[in-house]
């Protein structure tokens, strides 16, 4: 197994690899961080800045600034984005209420969306990615290996879950976003 994690990390650009993208790019900047202040979300629509919570905004808008909030180091905007969605808990929801929660310092919150996320698709890699992550913070070492094991014995090898779990497990430090 660890031969195969070498391969993986000598092989694949680890900047290549983003959280939570269907392209593994990181979200690009739009006027939601660049020009909305306050949380507030940049409406293509309206080409304005919209309060989440406005109902103007659809659920995949919303999701993407999540996204966009937690890679700025906005958690706190990023749960406002995602309590503002209708589809409810769907598990790309809670993988985000996981990460978003545990970066604003509740990592016991953080763990039961992980853990909720997991539930519901326990091919989730994005999920296990995170919850190995904040195993490594907590130095439990062994129990964020087996989450790896378990990303990559689901055909995760390669991307960048796998590869974001591999760099904290080696280094003890883990992604801001």
């Amino acid at each position: 197994m660890r031969l195969a994690l070498a391969f993986v990390l000598c092989t694949v650009p680890f900047a290549a690899f983003a959280v939570g993208s269907d392209d593994n790019e990181p979200p690009t900047q739009t006027n939601t961080t660049k020009t909305c202040t306050d949380g507030k979300v940049w409406d293509e629509k309206t080409q304005s800045c919209q309060d989440a919570k406005s109902g103007l905004l659809d659920d995949d808008t919303l999701f993407r600034a999540a996204r966009e909030f937690a890679y700025a180091g906005q958690p706190q905007d990023a749960l406002n984005a995602l309590a503002a969605m209708k589809e409810g808990e769907s598990d790309r929801v809670l993988t985000y209420l996981g990460f978003a929660n545990r970066k604003a310092g509740n990592l016991e919150i953080g763990l039961g969306y992980y853990d909720k996320a997991l539930a519901q698709n326990p091919d989730n890699l994005l999920a296990r990615s995170y919850y190995g992550q904040a195993l490594v913070e907590m130095g439990e070492m062994r129990l964020a290996q087996a989450q790896l094991d378990e990303i990559i014995v689901r055909g995760g090898a390669g991307g960048w879950p796998a590869t974001a779990l591999a760099e904290a497990i080696r280094t003890g430090q883990t992604t801001n976003y």
